[in-house]
């Protein structure tokens, strides 16, 4: 009797959690006016500068998917680390750029249609299957920035020797300007679409979305809080 009580708790504290997530999902019109944005979009090169990560990231996805049925070819997306991978697989706007991701993820390479797409990481040593794709075939590429971490400087290459035949670690990066990750595709991909809050890029075109609320903040105590901060989904 009462693991059935469990287990009905269980169920409906899912179900609630399903239900609220389905609610945050953008709206079909809202999905559809903000891809049409980046279609009308001059710019080859697009800086998405708002704050809401995963509804930015479905709606840029999206134009990509979009894209790949025009453009066939290799579609990069480019996130800063795995662990922002995975909140992009949980957490993005829409059921099937959710879909997508999580299908991606592992092989890290999946056919749509007449595209590939691949996902790779902000450090170059993830860049092994993007790096063998002739740049000609690239059509298209996603970057995505966390909005509180440092990209690449922290990542290190294997281990060599020094003089004394002790291993040292070489740090790959050092010698690598520090946008580098999203340099090296505007270089040549036709189209990029890159997702950094506060972050300043050269070469790049800003672009909103009117329904996206501007970040509002207020001050408590001598405490600045977001008024858009959900403190029900913070994570730890």
């Amino acid at each position: 009797m009462l693991y059935s009580k469990f287990l009905l708790q269980i169920s409906e504290y899912f179900i609630k959690k399903f239900h609220r997530l389905m609610k945050k999902d953008l709206g079909k019109q809202e999905l559809y006016d903000a891809v049409k944005t980046l279609v009308e979009a001059e710019s080859d090169h697009i800086h998405l500068t708002q704050h809401k990560l995963f509804t930015l990231f479905s709606v840029a996805f999206q134009y990509m998917l979009f894209r790949s049925t025009k453009k066939p070819g290799a579609y990069i997306v480019r996130v800063e680390d795995s662990l922002l991978a995975e909140k992009l697989a949980r957490k993005s706007k829409d059921a099937s750029t959710r879909r997508f991701i999580q299908s991606v993820l592992l092989p890290r390479k999946l056919k749509f249609q007449k595209s590939t797409f691949y996902i790779d990481f902000f450090h170059v040593g993830s860049w092994n299957l993007t790096s063998d794709i002739p740049k000609e075939k690239i059509q298209g590429a996603i970057i995505v920035k966390n909005t509180s971490s440092k990209p690449m400087t922290e990542v290190m290459a294997p281990t060599t020797n020094d003089e004394d035949g002790e291993e040292q670690e070489v740090d790959i990066m050092a010698s690598l300007p520090p946008d580098y990750y999203f340099t090296s595709l505007r270089e040549f991909v036709p189209k990029t679409i890159t997702i950094a809050y506060e972050t300043e890029l050269p070469g790049v075109d800003p672009v909103t979305f009117g329904f996206i609320q501007k970040e509002k903040e207020r001050t408590a105590s001598g405490v600045t809080i977001s008024e858009n901060i959900d403190l029900e989904n913070i994570e730890d």
